[in-house]
């Protein structure tokens, strides 16, 4: 006798262990933006609060770059391209 559709057992996929590969978007420093248009540009593109803003501007300043954050490469594609439109200098990295 054949299985009624509605007593099959369908797997449950947790979605807690689907790893998603993570990238990191990166801030250059860069000559020509002001320290109050970066401040800025990373208020506007990640909502951070100013003394996060403070602590990657002056990061990028001093080693060259900083690591705004690290997040699925859709959202980080998405965040690097926001800073670009700012005038910054932006990369992604994997993890």
């Amino acid at each position: 006798m054949a299985e009624h559709p509605l007593t099959k057992t369908t797997p449950v996929i947790d979605r807690e262990k689907i790893i998603m590969p993570r990238y990191k978007v990166l801030l250059h420093n860069d000559d020509v933006n002001t320290m109050e248009h970066v401040l800025e540009a990373l208020r506007k593109v990640f909502n951070f609060e100013d003394q996060e803003c403070v602590r990657i501007m002056i990061e990028a300043h001093n080693n060259g770059m900083a690591l705004c954050t690290v997040e699925p490469l859709e959202q980080a594609e998405h965040h690097r391209d926001q800073l670009i439109s700012f005038s910054l200098v932006a990369t992604i990295e994997p993890e």
